[in-house]
């Protein structure tokens, strides 16, 4: 399978409105949020926007290595479940299945509960793909090889409807693809898999939000956060601490 990589900013864009993803989307406008407010205060007092030292930028990037290591540690199990299905990602007849509403079909029962469409406590391993097989954003550390997980999905954070009704019935600890419609996931707001009003695929792993995945996946997020700022030349610990 041909994997096509698309670009940080268009993934931050992707995981905003589509499925709030914990690291790129929701959390960049919620801690997009302390940055602005950050600059606010210090502006009225003159002080400078806080800008990081390349000893502070290596010392996030150790963070974000162990918290990853950790991660993928806890995550091992429910890795090695998920991965037997990657063959299941391959090509679909876009036309039908963006006038199916949303269809499902389960690929390993689970053992937990069940989940229906307003359940918003769980974490979820993902993968979501276009028509031509093009994987526009996963849980995987690398979408061509794949290894490990690199992160899990917060569903609290908000999901498109489309989402939602497909994983209503499933069980924690199951696996899933699902089929969306466009009017059940970006109808014409947003383009993805190359334009709008596009229909997607998703193979969804939903598992409980707890320790010591739940800690874990936190820790994650937190750290990926802490160098999407210092790639922008921001120490997100000192703009933090401002505004405290």
């Amino acid at each position: 399978m041909e994997e096509k990589e698309l670009k940080t900013s268009t993934k931050q864009r992707i995981l905003i409105g589509a499925i709030a993803v914990i690291m790129v989307g929701s959390m960049i406008a919620s801690y997009a949020a302390i940055v602005i407010n950050g600059n606010k205060a210090n502006s009225g007092s003159g002080a400078a926007q806080s800008t990081i030292s390349e000893e502070k930028k290596a010392q996030y990037e150790d963070e974000y290595a162990a918290a990853l290591e950790k991660f993928t540690s806890v995550s091992a199990d429910d890795y090695a479940k998920f991965i037997a299905y990657k063959d299941n990602i391959k090509s679909y007849n876009e036309a039908a299945a963006n006038s199916g509403g949303v269809s499902t079909k389960d690929l390993l029962e689970g053992n937990g509960r069940t989940l229906d469409a307003t359940d918003k406590d769980y974490l979820a391993y993902y993968v979501g793909w276009c028509a031509d097989e093009t994987i526009f954003d996963s849980s995987f550390n690398n979408n061509e090889n794949p290894t490990a997980f690199a992160k899990a999905l917060d569903v609290s954070l908000g999901m498109i409807e489309g989402w939602n009704q497909g994983v209503a019935g499933m069980k924690i600890g199951g696996v899933r693809e699902v089929t969306i419609s466009s009017e059940l996931a970006y109808g014409d707001t947003m383009e993805i898999c190359g334009g709008k009003n596009k229909p997607l695929k998703f193979m969804i792993l939903p598992v409980e939000n707890e320790d010591p995945l739940k800690s874990a996946a936190a820790a994650v997020d937190e750290a990926f956060m802490k160098l999407q700022y210092a790639n922008y030349g921001i120490d997100y610990d000192q703009v933090k601490a401002n505004t405290d």
